[in-house]
């Protein structure tokens, strides 16, 4: 460890005492820290190797930059599939998060670029890590990059090393839960919603454990346990965020189902989220279709495309908002051999309660063909879109006839 990284540390130490004993509240105290964080991830990445030869490569400044740019947004704001602050999913297909293209293969002239370095970086980082073992800002960087790739599988033994290296770390026990929720078809029972308790208890004020455990309360059908979180996490949220309209929407919704005023305090809202529980279930359930909101059209393959796709290969069939956020507002998922099939959006196909097809009256359909099975696109893939329609639509047609490119 250089000197630099030395006296680093100790200044994200010295940020982290002055946080718990309530000098800094949390928007200042994660204001403080990133810039600290970046620099120290940058000296990290590159300082060689103990037993690197005198020919081994450093990674270039701009790869450096850009692996612990992506991966910081995503520490400090990402959520992997239930929605963040500012940022859309990065489980989801199309992922803007930290530069990457969205839905299709978004519409980022550099996004290419910018993806292929990213993931030579990461799998330098990777490198880096098995003679690194007990380097803590080494694990959790590589796991929020597996994370970033759609790499969950990889991502969670990641999170796992960070957090036995520091487990009183809010974030990493979030992104653990959220991890281990997604890897576990998207539910939050046992002990994704142990970890997620744990980092409320650290930190009451930590937007993506609240909104991991309002969304595992709404799922458990605990709608008022639901409210709490959500309320909680809008007080703490910028109100001119474009979150903040989807998560207007969800707290309506779960009020609606608690029985609950639209403008009165859920029951016990009073209460630390410390000590607020989160309920779990056996299983996710499905949020109804709400106002009406049901978009059903159908989906084929170009004849010119048929020998670029496996049967296997994953199909996603997605809905976004028009305007603004890209996370997807509802999913499908199918295979090629599916193909054709006629496909029905609404509610009950929502990714999170924070973002649902009926908030949005006008909607954008991304279809694509995964060659991997991740969600994040990737040269090679194929996709078809539609163009703005009413999130009621019917008869939407789409064909599948463009090619991911490099």
């Amino acid at each position: 460890m250089t000197d630099t990284q030395t006296r680093l540390r100790q200044q994200l130490q010295q940020l982290k005492a002055r946080h718990e004993r309530g000098d800094l509240d949390a928007p200042a105290y994660a204001a403080a820290k990133t810039p600290l964080e970046r620099e120290l991830l940058d000296q990290m990445l590159a300082t060689p190797l103990p037993d690197a030869g005198p020919t081994t490569p450093r990674p270039s400044m701009r790869m450096v930059s850009l692996l612990s740019a992506a991966v910081l947004a995503l520490a400090s704001a990402g959520y992997l599939w239930t929605g963040s602050p500012g940022m859309p999913s990065a489980g989801a297909p199309g992922m803007a998060a930290a530069g990457s293209g969205g839905g299709g293969g978004g519409d980022d002239a550099s996004h290419t670029d910018n993806e292929a370095e990213f993931i030579v970086a990461v799998e330098k980082l990777a490198e880096r890590m098995k003679a690194e073992p007990d380097n803590l800002e080494g694990w959790a960087m590589l796991a929020r990059s597996y994370a970033r790739l759609g790499r969950h599988a990889d991502a969670l033994p990641a999170f796992e090393k960070a957090v036995a290296l520091k487990g009183d770390d809010p974030r990493l026990l979030s992104d653990l839960a959220d991890t281990l929720a997604v890897q576990n078809g998207r539910d939050l029972a046992g002990r994704p919603t142990d970890l997620v308790l744990r980092a409320l208890k650290i930190d009451p004020d930590n937007g993506k454990a609240l909104a991991l455990a309002g969304t595992a309360a709404f799922n458990a059908n605990d709608y008022a346990g639901a409210v709490r979180h959500w309320e909680h996490l809008a007080k703490i949220s910028p109100a001119d965020s474009g979150f903040m309209q989807q998560l207007q929407g969800s707290i309506t919704e779960a009020r609606k189902r608690a029985g609950l005023p639209a403008d009165a305090p859920a029951a016990g809202a009073v209460m630390s989220q410390a000590a607020a529980p989160v309920a779990a279930s056996p299983a996710a359930k499905p949020v109804a279709a709400a106002d009406g909101a049901v978009l059903r059209g159908s989906v084929r393959l170009a004849p010119a495309l048929a020998k670029q796709a496996a049967p296997t290969d994953t199909v996603f069939i997605f809905a976004r908002a028009a305007e603004g956020s890209r996370m997807p507002l509802a999913i499908l998922r199918h295979q090629v051999k599916d193909l054709p099939l006629d496909f029905q959006l609404d509610d009950s196909s929502a990714m999170t309660p924070a973002s649902r097809l009926s908030a949005f009256p006008k909607v954008i359909v991304s279809v694509r063909i995964s060659k991997s099975g991740q969600a994040t696109p990737s040269a090679g893939d194929l996709m078809g879109e539609s163009g703005p329609v009413a999130n009621t639509a019917s008869g939407v047609r789409i064909e599948i006839a463009e090619v991911v490119k490099n």
